[in-house]
């Protein structure tokens, strides 16, 4: 699927806002050489980044493949959906928060629950700007593993202006883990375990061959989406691409 329709529309939208410093990273190490595109749309062809479930399991095959969080453990909609969205965001960035509390439910109700779309969600925590990040998203990791990373991610994202500004966010974050329905021996051996951030970096580094540069990106059947764009816009881009791709 080209990118080409995507572009021609975000043409027409305003310029989105996101989160983008200049070199995301996970627990210190680099995940990507980005550029400060906060605020900025874009696409990429099909013969460019590798589409993030591509480009995680290359980086898993240089790893330990058992530190892997399956993608389906942090996707919604019909996995026979015609078009597949990979969400890369950031717990701690204010944009993704948007998205997640004011966008994407418009979205899942229209696209996802109707089975024109599967949606992924892929961990890209930028911790030069957000040193909490990095956390939230092993917890999630850890949330997903237990069948509850959805819970988690809501929980996160409705959350985000308490534990964010925690000098340390763990005690924080592991006391929400009742309120997802987790269990907290399982949670809290997960948390501890070195294996969480090894999968944390799979996530980080699929995001950032696909193109990712900033928060929230999106990887639309080979375009890549940036920024947090509102309902109507996203509505345009996924009924352009689900015609294309359902089209005889």
């Amino acid at each position: 699927m080209s990118a080409r329709p995507i572009h021609a529309l975000l043409l027409a939208a305003a310029l989105a806002a996101g989160c983008g410093p200049a070199s995301p990273s996970v627990g210190g190490a680099g995940a990507a050489a980005a550029s400060d595109t906060a605020g900025a749309d874009s696409t990429r062809p099909d013969s460019g980044p590798a589409a993030p479930s591509a480009a995680a399991e290359a980086a898993a095959s240089t790893g330990d493949s058992a530190a892997l969080v399956p993608l389906a453990l942090r996707a919604k909609g019909s996995a026979t959906a015609p078009v597949t969205v990979y969400e890369m965001s950031d717990f701690q960035c204010p944009f993704c928060r948007r998205h997640a509390l004011e966008t994407f439910p418009v979205l899942e109700k229209e696209f996802v629950e109707t089975g024109k779309v599967r949606w992924v969600f892929l961990n890209f925590p930028i911790t030069e700007i957000h040193p909490n990040a990095t956390p939230a998203a092993e917890f999630s990791l850890c949330a997903a593993r237990e069948g509850r990373f959805w819970p988690a991610h809501d929980l996160l994202f409705r959350q985000q202006q308490v534990w964010a500004k925690a000098a340390n966010p763990v005690p924080l974050l592991t006391g929400y883990i009742d309120s997802i329905g987790a269990s907290p021996e399982r949670m809290l051996a997960c948390l501890r375990d070195p294996s969480t951030n090894a999968a944390l970096r799979h996530d980080a580094e699929g995001a950032a061959r696909a193109g990712a540069r900033s928060t929230p990106s999106f990887y639309i059947e080979g375009g890549l989406m940036v920024g947090a764009y509102p309902p109507e816009v996203f509505r345009r881009v996924l009924d352009s691409v689900h015609a294309a791709k359902t089209r005889r």
